[in-house]
């Protein structure tokens, strides 16, 4: 979690302090004076430590520049060092070059001057694989599968996809002129006028049950706008009848803290506790309220979280956990309890350091992984299972840290089958929409879309020829049994019998593209939906068969809702 202004995965804020000092405080206090002597020298050690090893180090990369046998690349050389130290600690805790502020100031703000389109390399060229709604892209009439061929006169083929993307961005108002290229028609020349792009945290909310007055709203990040954003969405839905709300906050990664406790505040009364935050020095010991009067504090919530869900999405869901004012459903999530602040170095770098660790309502802390503690190969470990502790919410359910946030109702997003990731994997779904597209002027509304039998069977016709690869988890575990037979010697005396094996468990395409069928059509109604309408339509279609979507709307129009909050029993 940040907290320094613009940062996401991010953020400083007029913070109140505690309205009393702890009492661990006090007794560190008393500690330092009485014990005042020793502290002077122990503090001057760290600082003799810190002054040796620099001069160390200074003079170690200036005898390596000037006596290395090969170019070093003094740049390069340092941005290995730096990455490399940092990598002992976490991986939150980053050094952000100037070449890379553009990047970072698209992390924390969701803003960048461009066309707005995603781009994708395949067989040495580059193609748009996904144009933002309402942005210049779009508005040319420039579709998903097109190639670019040339951006100011420069040929894209051949070059990587982030040299195409610099030469696609720009200051906002500035023009580009690109060359692209649709499949079966003459080259098509575009002068784009660049905007400021803002990838909207809210990219969808409806009413997914209008009968029962059940609203939805998907939150992707929280950068500066997503209190903001979730406020005028939810306005907009209480407005169209909405009584009851689903808040999806499945991949969400996490951002800025304050729009965390800005989100939290929508839905519980002024004053309350979102978060504490304790650090090694007392800066960094902040609570965090909220400042105002909320939105709904009564309306029927249900949060949705996975394994992606982390950082600023944990506080959230967690802190409407510890409080009883939402029901939690889905899968564990990612387990990030630490803060980071951004802190400005020499010549426009910065420092993204890990500076404490917050905590939520009931006094847990989430975090999942203990990097201070690794094992004898390196590997960061896990908070013992010993170490976890119980706590309990205003309602005085148990709830417990150290992993995460476990859901109230929990379920799991049925993993798709391999042989979908041999297909993405070759862009068949991608290649398949495009040629569906040139030939299917529309296709009626996105969530009632469907893949017919007769679509399907083209779609299986279309990649029967294609080579796509996958391996099976069987597969997997068949490849180390034969790597241990050869280092055992035991493979040319099983060689017959391992290879009828193989064939055995290698699966059989034609078969899997039958037995998988339901997770194939998931994917390529998503991706063909898309080519129409967008990521708006991408996400009504999606809605319409997702597991955690039906038990969030059966758990609200049922009595389980109220049930769950008082007597649910989360494990370890």
């Amino acid at each position: 979690m940040d907290m320094t202004p613009f940062h996401k995965h991010r953020r400083n804020m007029d913070k109140q302090k505690h309205s009393r000092m702890p009492k661990w405080k006090l007794a560190l206090m008393g500690t330092a004076i009485v014990g005042g002597g020793a502290f002077t020298i122990s503090a001057a050690d760290s600082y003799f430590e810190i002054s040796k090893n620099l001069e160390i180090f200074t003079e170690l990369y200036k005898e390596l520049n000037i006596y290395y046998v090969d170019d070093t690349q003094p740049g390069k050389l340092m941005k290995t060092g730096i990455d490399a130290m940092l990598n002992s600690l976490d991986p939150y805790t980053q050094y952000i070059p100037e070449s890379d502020m553009e990047d970072y100031r698209f992390m924390t703000t969701g803003q960048y001057g461009g066309v707005g389109a995603l781009i994708k390399r395949k067989d040495d060229r580059v193609y748009v694989s996904d144009p933002y709604e309402s942005y210049p892209a779009m508005k040319a009439g420039i579709w998903a599968g097109d190639e670019i061929v040339e951006v100011d006169g420069r040929r894209i083929a051949g070059m990587e996809t982030d040299e195409v993307s610099k030469l696609l961005k720009g200051q906002a108002g500035s023009t580009v002129k690109v060359i692209t290229q649709r499949q079966g028609m003459a080259p098509a020349t575009h002068t784009l006028t660049r905007e400021e792009i803002k990838i909207p945290d809210v990219p969808y909310k409806g009413m997914i049950d209008p009968a029962n007055k059940v609203g939805y709203i998907k939150l992707n990040s929280f950068t500066q706008t997503a209190g903001q954003e979730v406020r005028n969405a939810l306005k907009e839905l209480k407005e169209q009848g909405a009584t009851k709300l689903v808040f999806d906050l499945r991949g969400n990664g996490g951002g800025l803290l304050r729009e965390a406790v800005n989100i939290v505040n929508l839905f519980v009364p002024k004053n309350e506790l979102v978060v504490e935050t304790r650090g090694k020095i007392p800066e960094w010991d902040k609570t965090y309220k909220t400042l105002s009067e909320p939105m709904d504090a009564a309306i029927p919530l249900v949060v949705l979280v996975d394994g992606q869900s982390a950082s600023a999405s944990e506080i959230v869901s967690g802190a409407l956990q510890d409080l009883d004012r939402a029901v939690i459903v889905g899968e564990r999530t990612y387990g990030k309890g630490l803060v980071q602040q951004t802190r400005d170095l020499y010549y426009n770098s910065k420092l993204k350091v890990t500076v404490a660790k917050y905590y939520i309502p009931s006094g847990r802390c989430i975090q999942k992984l203990d990097y201070s503690h690794r094992d004898s190969l390196g590997k960061v470990e896990e908070v013992k299972e010993a170490a976890i502790a119980e706590f309990k919410t205003r309602n005085g359910r148990p709830v417990f840290d150290g992993r995460g946030i476990l859901p109230d109702v929990e379920v799991v997003d049925p993993e798709l089958a391999k042989v979908v990731g041999g297909l993405y994997g070759k862009d068949l779904f991608f290649d398949f929409a495009t040629k569906y597209r040139l030939t299917h002027a529309e296709i009626g509304p996105a969530e009632e879309f469907r893949i017919s039998d007769a679509l399907y069977q083209e779609f299986v016709d279309y990649v029967k020829d294609k080579k796509f690869d996958y391996d099976t988890e069987t597969l997997d575990a068949f490849k180390k049994l034969e790597d241990a037979a050869k280092k055992e010697r035991y493979y040319d005396h099983a060689k017959a019998q391992l290879d009828a094996l193989h064939a055995e468990l290698a699966p059989d395409r034609t078969e899997e593209l039958t037995r998988f069928r339901t997770d194939i059509e998931e994917v390529l109604r998503n991706e063909i939906v898309g080519r129409y309408y967008f990521q708006t339509g991408r996400a009504k279609a999606a809605l319409v068969t997702d597991p955690s979507v039906k038990s969030a709307v059966d758990l609200l129009n049922g009595p389980r809702y109220n049930e769950v909050l008082t007597a649910a029993k989360p494990g370890k």
